[in-house]
């Protein structure tokens, strides 16, 4: 079974809000950073690219998205309410009939990304040399 099918069995598995929310989460990353590649580690799933970048977990009352380096990007929205004490990572923890930012959300996951290096090694890689 491949990550994305193990992914999508995760989330069918659920049921619920929580499946609702997960499934919507996954797409917003999808269409967002469509370089993410999602994986299936530690039993949920993680998106990564040059390193993991973000996972997403259900819990009995809420689904949580970890940023793994979220304590070194700016959130001037205040997304991240969970994890604020941890030293590298930072989460959004949301509950039945949150609504989630998706504008700053993308901005969150594209920070993410840079943090990474992946725009940096993408814009390197189009970069021509000078004769």
């Amino acid at each position: 079974m491949t990550a994305s099918e193990q992914v999508s069995k995760h989330i069918n598995g659920l049921g619920g809000w929580r499946s609702k929310t997960l499934a919507q989460l996954r797409n917003l990353i999808r269409h967002a950073a469509p370089e993410l590649v999602e994986e299936w580690k530690w039993n949920t799933p993680v998106w990564s690219h040059n390193g993991n970048v973000v996972a997403a977990g259900a819990f009995q009352d809420h689904v949580k998205i970890n940023f793994f380096k979220g304590a070194a990007l700016a959130d001037p929205q205040h997304l991240f309410n969970a994890g604020l004490d941890a030293k590298g990572s930072r989460a959004i923890d949301i509950h039945e009939g949150d609504h989630l930012n998706e504008a700053a959300f993308k901005a969150l996951l594209a920070a993410a990304i840079a943090l990474n290096g992946g725009k940096t090694a993408r814009r390197a890689s189009t970069t021509r040399k000078r004769r």
